[in-house]
């Protein structure tokens, strides 16, 4: 199966073009750079899909029948929340405002964040730090992203219900790898308040379904080869069910190809991830949690990375390898979901 760079273009601006047999792909979150990534997708045969644009990327919604028109409403809304919360792009932001407190008391945070940040938090821990939302003005000194401040450590960082402090004054918070799958967990809790049982809902590449596809049969997406330098084609294609599913890789800003630097940065280095590790999709069943892991994985590299998914039962894929050789690699139960 080929997705041309024409699907990813016309996906990126909320329209849509079939691929066949109701078929999604999945594209590679940038996480350290910004709360977005790469989406290319289309839009099931006899189905109804509507989409925007959302964290520097889109989203879009495929479904067979339901007030589309009214959940619409509902995305932009969750968008723009979440946007005005969690994004460092925006200086009045709440979490940009925490950033920039030359405080080390306690700042009270809206409930969303704090969930958001004692979930990147514990992540943290589970990974060793291969994951750390200190890592922001690293990132950004590197070319990506607009955090400035100091250096430090996840552990410098405290959260409670609905506050939230640092541990030195110049230290910050950087929530862009894990804020797009709650957003996206936050949209689907829309949708089936809304009576909504059988749709697929696609944020930025990161994937989540309900029910059934309009032909009465499981969801299926197309996990995107990252070794493609002329076309963006499948890789695999896997039935996700209940779970929601994330990839991240090294493609950055929709551009493909040979990678010199990557965008997402290994913490426990402080030095670009290893483009040997093409890509890594990872199945869990939440999106933020499979936002969040697929990050950390990504950053931990083609060793580290798989080791750290066998050790913690991570259902996870990984590409490894040159663009002439690739191999993959699948830990705990990702196989049973690949159905092509």
């Amino acid at each position: 199966m080929m997705l041309t760079r024409r699907h990813m273009m016309l996906s990126s601006i909320g329209f849509a073009v079939a691929p066949p047999s109701g078929v999604f792909a999945a594209g590679q979150d940038g996480g350290a750079q910004s709360i977005g990534g790469q989406s290319i997708g289309g839009q099931s045969i006899g189905g109804q899909s509507i989409g925007g644009l959302a964290f520097g990327s889109s989203w879009r919604i495929t479904a067979a029948s339901g007030d589309l028109l009214g959940v619409h409403r509902v995305v932009q809304g969750v968008i723009a929340d979440i946007d005005m919360q969690m994004s460092p792009y925006i200086a009045q932001s709440d979490i940009s405002k925490f950033n920039a407190a030359r405080t080390t008391e306690w700042q009270q945070m809206p409930h969303a964040l704090c969930t958001v940040a004692g979930e990147a938090l514990e992540v943290a821990g589970m990974t060793g730090g291969h994951f750390d939302p200190t890592v922001g003005p690293l990132v950004s000194r590197l070319g990506f992203g607009p955090i400035t401040g100091g250096a430090g450590s996840y552990t410098g960082i405290e959260v409670a219900a609905d506050r939230l402090r640092k541990s030195s004054v110049d230290l910050t918070l950087d929530l862009c790898g894990i804020a797009k799958g709650f957003a996206l967990d936050r949209i689907v809790e829309a949708m089936r308040a809304r009576g909504m049982r059988n749709a697929l809902v696609d944020v930025g590449g990161e994937v989540r379904t309900l029910g059934q596809n309009p032909e009465g049969r499981p969801w299926t997406v197309a996990i995107a080869d990252p070794t493609s330098t002329a076309l963006l084609r499948a890789w695999t294609i896997v039935a996700p069910g209940p779970l929601a599913l994330a990839t991240s890789g090294h493609a950055a800003n929709g551009v493909t190809g040979r990678v010199s630097a990557s965008h997402i940065i290994d913490p426990q280095t402080g030095a670009p991830a290893s483009p040997m590790l093409r890509s890594v999709s990872v199945l869990a069943p939440t999106a933020m949690r499979a936002d969040v892991l697929a990050t950390a994985l990504c950053a931990a590299g083609p060793v580290d990375g798989v080791e750290m998914a066998r050790r913690l039962d991570i259902p996870a894929l990984f590409i490894i390898g040159s663009t002439a050789q690739p191999v993959e690699v699948m830990t705990a139960g990702f196989r049973d979901h690949v159905v092509s």
